[in-house]
C-alpha cells in the first residue's frame, strides 16, 4: 500500500491520546502507512493559513473525537476546513463511552478505534 499523508484533528487535551494513535502506525503488524500532518502548536500568529495548506496537501482528515472535542475550537475548525476543502473525514472515538459527534462532521462517520476502521479508511484514499 502506498503512503498516504493523513491530517490528524484532535483537542490539546488529547494530545497524548494524539501521540498514542500516530505512534501505532510505527509498529510492525500495523497494516497501513500514512504520514501525519497535525499541527502541535496551534494559534499562533498564521495558524489557520498553515492549517489549511496541509489539510490541501493532505490526502484525508482523521478527527479524533472526545468529550473535549466540544469545546475545542481549533479542532472543529480544522474539521470544518477539511469539510470545506472536499478532503474525506472519518471520526475515531477515542474515549470509552463518549459518542457524541460534533456538527462540524456533518455526514462523515464516526467509528471505534481499531485497525480495521483505520486501514479501511486510509485505503479508500
Amino acid at each position: 500500500m502506498a503512503n498516504k499523508i493523513v491530517f490528524i484533528a484532535f483537542a490539546k487535551e488529547d494530545g497524548r491520546v494524539r501521540d498514542l494513535f500516530v505512534g501505532q502506525r510505527k509498529l510492525g503488524s500495523t497494516p497501513y502507512d500514512w504520514t501525519d500532518m497535525s499541527v502541535k502548536n496551534p494559534y499562533d500568529s498564521d495558524w489557520k493559513q498553515r492549517v489549511r495548506s496541509r489539510i490541501r496537501r493532505s490526502d484525508g482528515v482523521i478527527a479524533l473525537i472526545s468529550s473535549s472535542t466540544p469545546k475545542a475550537t481549533g479542532q472543529l475548525w480544522e474539521i470544518e476546513c477539511a469539510r470545506e476543502e472536499g478532503k474525506p473525514l472519518l471520526g475515531i472515538w477515542i474515549e470509552d463511552g463518549y459518542r457524541t459527534k460534533p456538527a462540524q462532521m456533518g455526514s462523515a462517520p464516526c467509528k471505534d478505534w481499531t485497525w480495521k476502521n483505520v486501514g479501511d479508511f486510509i485505503d479508500q484514499l
